[in-house]
């Protein structure tokens, strides 16, 4: 029996077998930022440890960064006690010589945006970061997972992890898709048809046609999502549109040394006849524009569908949850979704705020205006993002559209920074959550594509490129 992606990466780590089915694993990459590598490293400190490869640590400034424009020195953070925390991790990763990807270098910019940019996100590898979205790299063929504030410190002073293995799942994408779909809608349909906890204790590989044809920034918003299945890890297997990302990478590797590492990423596919412990298929066919409608991914449906209605959930339950989610949304059962009016469009985070995610924004923004009553954000991935995108003059559409062009950062997805929706507004956004108070005490989330927040913005209302027309 053929070994799964998962499978194979997992077994070239596993430095030994601990009791209670635990495994002991090498680290490869260990990716922080200041929101949570500072006090990792306080608490290292504190015991009298040091960090055993800082060549293998690498870190950012992203979660309370400030993302507020400037005309001229950038601003690091917009509070006290966010400066602080900016200032820490600097001071420490200078003083432990670890690798600071900050403004004045130019490489700054969101984690599981930057690690793939440079190159420090390659098949094979193990990658952990105190975030719950490191699971993004796992579209390169890595296993990444995020980690808690005790198992930082123990990656820290080990560079490795203890971790018991999950069962293996793979979701297979039949079919092609419509040429409206993009892979936040088919990423966002898969939650919702399998539900937020079908992945829990699983590694999930994604497979078939629709995957494959996805390129790199597509492949990691997918992944992105995984931990929206319940799922810690999310996989695709490495392909030639891989490889081709990584040439010229900073940390990848050049030459002789990619040729031969290519030959052994084509090894670490899932073979023909490997067994997953659970398998999943979704029908292309059925995929349409996807936004949610409620207080969890899980709640959503194609953009010209109706919210439901829970009186008829069978479960009480489950009829429980979708009325408290309503209610906290504000949205009454049968009213179409495509005419929900909105207050906000964030287009932006570690899911849809690279190059790609711009174009596809500015294509539908371009010769037009947002609505009077929006407020449009749009926040880059990365410093490079940021000047790929002012270079293709992408900055000035969305300016002249009427959004604001901020400075790379996690902002608005989860408002570590004090990026906040005010209360009582309704904001479609391009990150990955739309929890409680996720963007800010009584904010209104719906999850939806770059393309799809850019034509809410025109619209003023939940709409699709298709349903705004031509620019006038």
């Amino acid at each position: 029996m053929a070994n799964t992606l998962f499978d194979k990466v997992w077994d070239a780590h596993r430095i030994a077998e601990l009791p209670g089915q635990v495994d002991l694993l090498h680290v490869d990459r260990h990716l922080m930022h200041e929101l949570t590598g500072a006090a990792a490293i306080d608490i290292l400190e504190q015991r009298g440890l040091a960090v055993a490869n800082p060549d293998l640590t690498f870190a950012t400034l992203d979660h309370v960064i400030s993302t507020r424009p400037t005309r001229n020195e950038r601003v690091d953070a917009d509070e006290a006690w966010s400066t602080v925390m900016v200032d820490t991790l600097r001071e420490q990763t200078t003083r432990m010589k670890i690798a600071r990807f900050d403004i004045n270098d130019g490489r700054q910019g969101i984690v599981h945006v930057i690690g793939p940019e440079l190159g420090l996100t390659l098949p094979g590898l193990t990658i952990v970061c105190g975030d719950s979205h490191t699971c993004t790299h796992g579209a390169f063929g890595a296993i990444a997972w995020g980690i808690g504030s005790s198992e930082l410190v123990h990656v820290l002073a080990s560079q490795t992890i203890r971790q018991k293995r999950p069962r293996t799942m793979r979701i297979t994408f039949n079919g092609t898709p419509r040429s409206d779909v993009t892979a936040k809608d088919m990423i966002l349909h898969a939650v919702g048809v399998v539900g937020t906890s079908a992945g829990t204790g699983y590694a999930v590989e994604f497979a078939g046609p629709a995957i494959r044809a996805l390129d790199m920034e597509g492949r990691m918003t997918v992944c992105n999502l995984s931990i929206e299945l319940g799922a810690k890890m999310g996989m695709i297997a490495p392909d030639e549109v891989t490889y081709a990302y990584l040439e010229r990478r900073e940390y990848a590797p050049k030459g002789e040394r990619l040729a031969q590492a290519i030959a052994d990423w084509r090894l670490l596919a899932s073979g023909d006849d490997a067994v997953f412990d659970k398998e999943v298929a979704i029908d292309m066919g059925a995929v349409r524009p996807q936004v949610s409608w409620g207080t969890s991914p899980e709640q959503v449906a194609a953009i010209d569908a109706c919210v439901p209605d829970p009186a008829g959930e069978p479960d009480d339950a489950r009829r429980a949850q979708l009325a408290n989610a309503l209610a906290y949304m504000h949205l009454t059962p049968g009213k179409r979704i495509d005419q929900i009016a909105i207050d906000r469009v964030f287009i932006g985070s570690c899911t849809n705020s690279r190059i790609s995610d711009l174009h596809a924004a500015a294509a539908v923004v371009k010769g037009r205006h947002i609505a009077a009553n929006v407020q449009g954000w749009v926040v880059p991935g990365s410093l490079t993002v940021k000047r790929e995108a002012e270079a293709a003059g992408l900055d000035r559409i969305f300016l002249d559209a009427g959004f604001e062009w901020r400075e790379p950062g996690c902002s608005m997805c989860v408002g570590a920074n004090g990026d906040l929706v005010p209360s009582g507004q309704r904001c479609v956004s391009t990150s990955n959550r739309n929890f409680v108070g996720r963007q800010g005490p009584g904010a209104m989330t719906h999850l939806a594509s770059p393309a799809v927040a850019a034509a809410s913005a025109i619209a003023g209302t939940i709409a699709t490129p298709a349903m705004i027309g031509a620019p006038a």
